[in-house]
């Protein structure tokens, strides 16, 4: 098994080139020799079960593995129980989504820490989370992986030991670990490559090695300020970090198979493509 690589939403030039639908990403990733399309529920599920359905064929004709990010507002920790109730339903829309496209993942926000501590906060969040997989289950969607994130937001919950926290509820939870958040919460932590291989050990000693192997993963470099993460940038704007070989060098030297998703702002189609050849400078060189 090799790493994954995909693309987070409809890049520009996926519009530029003429481009309409999300309906024809499959197509436009395999033309960039990437393996992943990300689809965006950010402001809701919106998408009908005709037209995940159609996505779904379309990504199987293509050879594309499909994930969703779930809603933006979904928050496990509102200190709120309306909120938190309503983000376990926001969790099954994006489930029956998953369900109709053939997804085997979603993403899902944890929410922010607010006017309380960071460990009342993961206490809801995994309360919340524990509600969220007995309704997946009962609704026989319990084979979709529930995929909580890294955040970039200093005031938020979801830094990386948060996040295996909240995997360690089942075996099906899987992290995704959004480098650049990590990078932007912690104001600019990741430098070396022990820096980046702190992480990969985090998920192996806290999961195990299946999920140290297959986790989730968003990759984009991120501007951020004293609060965190401020504005997502392109593969290009180097002044901004985290840079991506440490992260292609030890995927490849532990020989793991994450799914990762390029979050560039407009540019994530060609990003993830630069992002695959140089994994796959990385598994040459350690062959």
């Amino acid at each position: 098994m090799a790493a994954l690589f995909g693309v987070a939403g409809n890049p520009d030039d996926f519009y530029e080139s003429g481009g309409r639908s999300s309906l024809e990403m499959p197509k436009y990733a395999a033309g960039l020799g990437i393996e992943a399309y990300e689809y965006q529920c950010g402001k809701g599920v919106k998408i009908s079960a005709d037209s995940a359905k159609t996505l779904g064929e379309r990504a199987r004709e293509y050879n594309i593995t499909l994930s969703i990010h779930a809603p933006y507002f979904i928050s496990l920790s509102s200190v709120e129980e309306e909120k938190r109730l309503n983000s376990v339903n926001y969790i099954m829309q994006s489930l029956n989504a998953a369900k109709n496209m053939g997804a085997k993942r979603i993403v899902v926000h944890s929410g922010s820490c607010g006017k309380i501590t960071r460990r009342e906060a993961l206490n809801l969040a995994k309360n919340t989370l524990s509600l969220a997989l007995a309704a997946a289950d009962e609704a026989g969607l319990g084979d979709i992986s529930i995929c909580p994130e890294t955040m970039g937001k200093v005031n938020q919950l979801g830094n990386v030991s948060e996040v295996m926290e909240l995997c360690k509820l089942d075996e099906r939870l899987i992290p995704t670990i959004d480098f650049g958040h990590v990078n932007a919460q912690t104001r600019g932590s990741l430098k070396t490559k022990e820096d980046f291989e702190a992480i990969f050990d985090e998920i192996a000693n806290s999961l195990g090695s299946w999920r140290a192997a297959n986790f989730h993963a968003h990759y984009s470099r991120i501007e951020y300020t004293n609060a965190g993460e401020k504005k997502h940038h392109t593969f290009a704007e180097t002044e901004y970090e985290p840079e991506f070989e440490p992260i292609a060098q030890i995927i490849a030297e532990r020989g793991l198979s994450p799914t990762i998703i390029c979050e560039s702002h407009g540019t994530q189609g060609t990003d993830a493509a630069a992002m695959k050849e140089i994994y796959i400078k990385a598994l040459s060189n350690n062959a």
